[in-house]
């Protein structure tokens, strides 16, 4: 069951979720989902769009590289903490996340990507654009705060790699569990 939703009815909703975390969803190799705080939603080339960012290293860039597509889920009532820790924290190259965070995938509309009933706002994205950061154009204290030069690419959270922004067509919208 499912309702769909004109996605600007929720924006402030979308982006007050995005501050504590919501989950960008992938599916190359196998389901993966990643916890993002950072994205933008809007209009770009009269499209409705969310972009996500994504470090160098991350499992997630590669099924995004693979497929060109992701699904945005977003929860209704603040995030779950143990799905957060384990979406966050760990990578989908060691761990299958839907076992280890308890994720009830639910079948998607448009694309191949799932969403997660647990965070039931979902976007189903197609990727129209895909840029490497040049951190060179970055102020400086944003490169130091971010972009520490001695942490290995592989560590979690703030890393010397640069993040590739993939902006999606929201190619569809809808709450999971709603008519």
């Amino acid at each position: 069951m499912r309702k769909k939703i004109d996605v600007f009815d929720y924006s402030e909703q979308i982006m007050k979720a995005l501050r504590k975390g919501i989950l960008l969803n992938t599916s190359g190799d196998k389901f993966n989902s990643m916890v993002i705080s950072w994205g933008h939603f809007g209009i770009i080339w009269g499209k409705p769009t969310f972009a996500v960012y994504v470090r160098e290293n991350r499992y997630t860039k590669a099924q995004l590289d693979q497929t060109g597509e992701f699904t945005i889920s977003i929860p209704l009532n603040g995030p779950d903490p143990h799905i957060n820790q384990i979406c966050g924290l760990q990578s989908g190259r060691d761990i299958d996340k839907v076992k280890e965070a308890g994720l009830t995938l639910a079948e998607p509309v448009t694309n191949h990507t799932p969403a997660v009933a647990e965070y039931p706002l979902t976007l189903e994205c197609k990727v129209l654009y895909v840029q490497k950061q040049e951190l060179s154009l970055l102020p400086e204290e944003i490169r130091k705060s971010n972009y520490p030069a001695d942490v290995d690419g592989t560590a979690p959270l703030s890393n010397r790699d640069p993040h590739t922004v993939y902006i999606g067509e929201i190619v569809n919208a809808y709450i999971l569990g709603a008519e």
